[in-house]
């Protein structure tokens, strides 16, 4: 019994009085690990992703070029008119329509429909805005007068003026609102708000801090708003008819009521037409390039753009025509001279 209690003493006693057999420090000190020794394995582990990724992208870039190499699927050409009165409309090529076809046909589907018949008629036109050296046109809005009203609403004239008699001759035609350079702080304070802004040339140099805040809006001779015959500008600019680019390349407005004369309708979207063509140069390709009617409650018909454009002469045949006839002169004269 004397050994297993002389054993617990010395346990007891030898932390105390340093007694430490050979081999015990080892066990008694705590394991460090050095940041030596660990270096190792995080260079391992680092180069082992970086084995990772490269095999990643060599994966992905093998799956391209067999996507390269794999033929892509022949789509099948559109048929150009369906046989059956039911047909698949994507299968088919969208059919264009004779613009006095389409407003028949527009006609035609308000009294299958039984819908109202003085509902608004609108186009869709669709622009090539794009210019030489990589340049395009810039989004823009007009107002234009048309040959047939449809509505009796007129639009807000502001008229820029100093004059009292050409401030009395805007007042009798119309103008909602005239006045000088006191109204610029409330065209600023957003206090006062027009549909149309128009100037005479005297004022004109007082109302530079107003460029940016009507930016499109801000009279100028190319929109007729800058001028002095106030009359017509504010007649004109009361009863045109507004439209606007939207999403950089689309003009949706109405022209018409459909209860009106086919002619009157034709004559007002051709009016729209020949004004939008005025935004790039003639010898360009045309700015329209697909154009859609519709009414409140039809679908949309792709309309023919022969015969709504207008027919401009290129400039090259009218040279090559006047150097025809200067040739054919010339014998003449050496003719006559003779």
């Amino acid at each position: 019994m004397a050994a297993p209690s002389a054993r617990c003493l010395w346990r007891a006693l030898s932390p105390r009085c340093g007694w430490i057999l050979p081999g015990l420090e080892q066990r008694l000190v705590p394991a460090v690990v050095s940041p030596v020794t660990s270096r190792p394995y995080a260079a391992a582990t680092a180069k082992a992703a970086k084995k990772d990724a490269k095999r990643g992208r060599q994966e992905k870039e093998k799956v391209k070029e067999k996507m390269k190499e794999k033929p892509l699927p022949r789509r099948r050409p559109l048929l150009s008119k369906p046989v059956d009165d039911v047909y698949l409309t994507w299968l088919y090529r969208r059919p264009s329509y004779e613009l006095e076809q389409a407003v028949a046909m527009l006609k035609r589907f308000q009294e299958l429909d039984f819908t109202h018949p003085k509902q608004f008629v609108y186009i869709n036109v669709f622009l090539d805005m794009a210019l030489p050296k990589k340049k395009k046109v810039e989004p823009f809005s007009s107002g234009v007068s048309l040959p047939h009203r449809f509505t009796d609403e007129v639009n807000k004239v502001l008229v820029f003026t100093e004059n009292e008699q050409e401030a009395e001759v805007a007042r009798e035609h119309g103008a909602a609102i005239v006045g000088g350079v006191e109204l610029i702080k409330w065209i600023l304070e957003d206090e006062i708000q027009a549909d149309f802004y128009v100037a005479v040339p005297a004022i004109i140099p007082k109302l530079i801090p107003l460029r940016n805040k009507l930016k499109k809006k801000y009279p100028s001779t190319r929109k007729n708003s800058l001028g002095s015959d106030i009359a017509k500008m504010v007649q004109f600019f009361r009863e045109c008819h507004q439209y606007t680019v939207q999403d950089e390349s689309v003009i949706k407005t109405r022209i018409a009521r459909l209860d009106m004369p086919t002619e009157h309708i034709i004559a007002n979207l051709k009016t729209i037409i020949h004004d939008i063509c005025t935004f790039k140069p003639s010898n360009l390709d045309p700015i329209v390039q697909r154009l859609v009617i519709r009414s409140s409650t039809s679908e949309g018909l792709q309309l023919n753009l022969d015969g709504i454009l207008p027919q401009v002469e290129k400039v090259e045949e009218k040279e090559e025509e006047n150097a025809g006839d200067e040739d054919q002169q010339k014998p003449a004269q050496e003719s006559v001279s003779t």
